[in-house]
C-alpha cells in the first residue's frame, strides 16, 4: 500500500499559523508533490478462531520444529504478517527475545519455502545465504518449514571468526572458586 505523508519538518516549515477563531479544517498544509512515497507493509489482525481472512492477502501453512521442547507448530500467516507475532496470537509459543530482529535467539533454519526478512539485522547476508532466517521479522513468502536453532550456536556463526581462541568451555571449578569469595 502505498502512504504520501508528510514528515515533521515537512510539516513545520510549510504549517501556517491558525488564526484566532479560524476552524481546524481551514488550516493549510503544503505537501510537496516530488515528495517519494513511502511504502508500508501492513500487518493486519489475523483472524483466529474461524474468522474470515481477507481475499486478497496469500496465506501460507508454516511448519516450525522446535528443537528447544522437541515440538512441531503448524500454523497459517498471511504474506503480510511476521510469522512470530501470529504465531503468538494463535498461543504458540516460540523462542525470542528483542522481537526486532537484532539478537539471534528466534533463528531458524529454513528446511523448505520461502520468507523475506528485510529487517533481520541479527544475522549476517552469509548467514542467510546459508538458510538462516529470524522469524520475528520474517515474512512467508511461500509455504514454509523451519528448525530452530541454538541461540548460542548462531551467535557463534555470525561472530566466531572476530574470537581468536574459538568458545569459551565452562569451567565449573573456576566458577565455585569465585562463587566463595563472595
Amino acid at each position: 500500500m502505498d502512504l504520501q505523508t508528510p514528515c515533521n519538518a515537512c510539516i513545520l516549515v510549510s504549517r501556517k499559523p491558525a488564526l484566532l477563531g479560524q476552524s481546524f479544517s481551514k488550516i493549510m498544509i503544503n505537501i510537496p508533490f516530488n515528495r517519494r512515497k513511502a511504502k508500508s507493509e501492513l500487518r493486519t489482525a489475523i483472524a483466529v478462531n474461524g474468522g474470515v481472512q481477507s481475499p486478497s492477502v496469500p496465506t501460507h501453512k508454516i511448519t516450525v520444529h522446535d528443537r528447544q521442547r522437541g515440538l512441531v507448530h503448524e500454523f497459517f500467516v498471511p504474506e503480510d504478517q511476521y510469522i512470530l507475532h501470529t504465531a503468538e496470537d494463535q498461543n504458540i509459543t516460540l523462542p525470542f527475545a528483542c522481537r526486532h530482529g537484532c539478537c539471534t535467539s528466534c533463528a531458524v533454519r529454513v528446511k523448505s519455502g520461502q520468507l523475506r526478512q528485510p529487517e533481520a539485522l541479527g544475522i549476517s547476508a552469509e548467514l542467510k545465504s546459508k538458510g538462516y532466517a529470524l522469524l520475528c521479522v520474517g515474512f512467508p513468502s511461500s509455504d514454509l518449514e523451519v528448525e530452530t536453532q541454538d541461540e548460542d550456536e548462531v551467535y557463534w556463526l555470525q561472530f566466531g571468526r572476530y574470537f581468536a581462541r574459538g568458545p569459551i568451555e565452562r569451567d565449573d571449578y573456576a566458577l565455585e572458586l569465585a562463587m566463595g569469595d563472595e
